[in-house]
């Protein structure tokens, strides 16, 4: 299994969208660690997901930024 690189602050897209309203497969990571925290990009909630469901949902690389871009 391949181990996927991401940063803080890193804009991703995901296979599966969230279940939200805008139906968004956008989300920017919040928190690094074992477990990560992504921000959807669409409502602005943020999910908690283990490193290995991270790396079998990741899509794609969208952009790198210095900040979180949603603010409820």
């Amino acid at each position: 299994m391949e181990l996927i690189k991401v940063n803080l602050f890193d804009e991703i897209e995901m296979k599966k969208p969230h279940p939200c309203v805008t139906r968004s497969h956008r989300f920017q990571v919040v928190m690094l660690g074992a477990d990560l925290k992504l921000q959807c990009l669409g409502c602005g909630n943020i999910v908690m997901i283990s490193r290995i469901k991270f790396n079998q949902k990741f899509k794609k690389f969208i952009s790198s930024h210095d900040a979180i871009i949603f603010t409820k």
